[in-house]
């Protein structure tokens, strides 16, 4: 069966509450998340909780309070960020190396505005705690975000969720947060193929659930007007040729390289939602750009990293590939929480 038909029957399943549709053979799951819960046995250890990057980034651009003479006070953007240990952040030291602050500091820089952060991402999070991570963000006295990141999907392969579960999770949340007005982009499942202690032929098989996943996630969530950003194996081909630099110590987690990597994949698509991006939804046929059926882009998308899916009209949605541009944040970022904070990396891209 194709990732296509196979994503599209997940994404269903979701939508109308079928049951836990498998994405391969039983035998074979069995066979991965013995392989990955034995290579997790290094994952995580030594690291301590993710660093809180919660704040407002881009102060330098807020103009003063309205009065005699002065301009307009500017209102910060408001950026949150749900999901599970990649979107906490977990194995780097400093606030401003997550990937959260990496977004909200290239956010503040293309919008020439301040942006407030509000990071409710936990390690170790499946897609049946976004509901409470959303209500976290809605429930209170606070606006709703003006524009949510959501990255999961990991945690959901390894401890054997229902893909049809995960997606039904994933949409839920997605539909919450809609409703209340926020923009969304979803960072798809990334690809567990390229795990280190995971060997083949167990790699080839976990890339596959991997990217099945992935493809159903962003079915069901374009159909509400999300942006999916596909993870895929967007550290792979960098942690083959440099490992020590992209992955972290237990080489599960990105490093702070990995993770700048990361957001610079995201942060195109994060500013398109908010209209900010000076490339409109046109497709760029020099680019392989294209307009496919949903399923068809979901599964295309799964396979080369960094590819975004929007929708378009009825059951077509865009196949995007942004450029991705150097984006100065050396003076953007200033978390409160990090007293170590000193000048940003860019957020780059080629």
């Amino acid at each position: 069966m194709s990732r296509a038909r196979t994503a599209r029957r997940i994404a269903a399943g979701a939508a109308y509450g079928g049951g836990g549709l498998g994405l391969v053979g039983a035998a074979a799951v069995g066979l991965v998340l013995a392989e990955v819960q034995f290579a997790k046995r290094t994952v995580g250890t030594g690291l301590g909780d993710p660093p809180r990057a919660d704040g407002l980034y881009g102060s330098e651009f807020a103009r003063a309070e309205a009065g005699p003479g002065l301009e307009p006070a500017t209102v910060p953007l408001r950026l949150a960020m749900l999901g599970d240990s990649t979107a906490a952040g977990l194995g780097v030291r400093r606030a401003r190396q997550t990937p959260a602050a990496l977004m909200a500091s290239g956010l503040a820089a293309v919008a020439e505005r301040p942006v407030e952060l509000r990071n409710v991402a936990v390690s170790g999070a499946m897609s049946n705690d976004l509901d409470r991570q959303a209500g976290l963000l809605l429930d209170g006295e606070l606006p709703p975000p003006d524009v949510c990141v959501i990255m999961i999907g990991a945690n959901d392969v390894t401890r054997r969720m229902p893909p049809t579960q995960s997606v039904r999770h994933l949409t839920s949340a997605v539909r919450r947060l809609r409703l209340a007005g926020s923009e969304v982009v979803v960072g798809t499942c990334p690809d567990l193929g390229t795990i280190e202690p995971v060997y083949q032929p167990l790699r080839w098989l976990a890339r596959r659930v991997s990217r099945q996943l992935a493809a159903a996630q962003t079915i069901g969530v374009v159909a509400l007007g999300a942006r999916t950003v596909s993870m895929g194996d967007l550290l792979g081909p960098e942690f083959a040729a440099n490992p020590r630099e992209m992955f972290g110590p237990d080489s599960y987690h990105p490093s702070a390289e990995g993770y700048a990597t990361a957001a610079m994949a995201v942060l195109p698509t994060l500013c398109a939602a908010l209209s900010l991006w000076p490339e409109s939804d046109r497709l760029e046929l020099a680019r392989n750009e294209d307009m496919l059926p949903v399923a068809k882009a979901a599964s295309a998308a799964a396979g080369q990293a960094g590819t975004e899916v929007t929708a378009a009209r009825g059951p077509w949605a865009l196949l995007k590939h942004r450029r991705r541009r150097r984006v100065p944040t050396e003076d953007v970022s200033a978390p409160p929480p990090d007293p170590d904070h000193v000048p940003g990396p860019q957020v780059a891209g080629t």
